[in-house]
């Protein structure tokens, strides 16, 4: 359930309802909103709502038919703004993540991070660890790959995003990373999920390629029932019966996940469609639907690039989609990260 608390409860108030809750078996998560603290209380025991209504300081109690409690809107009405140095991402900017696929070197990363940057992006993504089809193909670079994004990001005022695929990789992951992603293939890996909860490091989290937006919700609370909030959902496309693209992009689960939601949504238009000449229409598309950011693959000399070269998009259609993306941001009220707003 979810207790909300008067604007003006005091500190003693909060704290005497939290020992409430905990003494009969709740755990709790404190949200504090603009106006209100919040009390998601998680737990299977059934109490009655009254026995907390009647508290001083308590303003109202919910419960929460849903099975994910503390990523339901209820838990954060006015939405989460998750706050990574100077990069707020849910706010009323829209973050573009833009990188190659694969870290192949420092050079080709430098190369990537100084045009992304002053297209308008904020943080660069790269794969040091790649999760393949096949145990064939190149699994990417490891911490020599980590390192040489770190560098390229500090040259040029950038944060990094970077997938991880199990808890031995999260040490690493504390050190260069400063998002970690969770690719769809690991979207139910719970162990690693509970893993990176116990961090303080925010997580991009993909959704599954057969996965609903229920699944998704639910795999983002194990990560939040150890405590850390700090979740990005991310919609990469499902997998349906269509063979003229890699997947099907759901456009549709951009504002239905707002409204189950307080999280931020990132589109990934790159993994989606698979082919470097859509990427672009499905970007605008994403951003004109209401999306909090977009993670694309960008490579400088994509034609020879180490793997995935056809869904990267060429430095030059960066650039051009940016320019586009600044005016359809307008137009819904928002703006790109670190630009200046356009009135259309």
């Amino acid at each position: 359930m979810v207790i909300v608390m008067h604007r003006d409860a005091t500190e003693k108030q909060v704290e005497q309802v939290i020992g409430k809750l905990e003494s009969q078996g709740f755990d709790v998560h404190r949200s504090t909103g603009v106006e209100h603290t919040i009390l998601g209380a998680v737990g299977a025991k059934v109490v009655d709502t009254r026995d907390y209504e009647m508290v001083e300081g308590v303003k109202e109690v919910h419960r929460i038919s849903e099975p994910y409690k503390l990523a339901s809107r209820a838990f954060r009405p006015e939405g989460s703004v998750i706050e990574i140095g100077d990069v707020k991402i849910g706010s009323d900017q829209v973050v573009i993540m833009a990188g190659p696929c694969t870290i192949e070197n420092f050079e080709f990363c430098d190369i990537v991070a100084e045009r992304v940057k002053a297209a308008g992006a904020s943080i660069i993504r790269g794969g040091a660890f790649k999760p393949r089809t096949s145990p064939y193909s190149f699994q990417g670079h490891g911490e020599e790959g980590l390192k040489a994004i770190r560098k390229a990001a500090d040259n040029h005022g950038l944060l990094v995003i970077s997938e991880v695929m199990e808890a031995s990789q999260l040490p690493l992951a504390e050190d260069y990373i400063d998002i970690i992603q969770i690719g769809a293939r690991n979207m139910q890996n719970y162990g690693l999920l509970r893993d990176i909860g116990k961090t303080n490091i925010p997580a991009l989290l993909k959704r599954g390629m057969s996965a609903t937006i229920s699944d998704l919700l639910l795999a983002a609370e194990y990560i939040m029932a150890e405590g850390n909030h700090n979740v990005l959902l991310c919609e990469r496309g499902i997998r349906t019966f269509e063979t003229q693209t890699r997947n099907t992009l759901d456009i549709s689960a951009i504002p239905v996940i707002h409204n189950l939601s307080h999280l931020p949504v990132i589109v990934d238009p790159s993994h989606a469609i698979g082919v470097r000449d859509k990427i672009a229409p499905l970007a605008r598309a994403a951003v004109a639907a209401g999306a909090d950011g977009l993670l694309l693959e960008v490579h400088h000399d994509p034609d020879n690039a180490i793997c995935d070269g056809a869904q990267s998009m060429k430095l030059d259609q960066f650039d051009d989609l940016m320019q586009e993306l600044r005016v359809i941001s307008g137009a819904v009220d928002r703006s790109i990260a670190g630009q200046e707003p356009v009135e259309v």
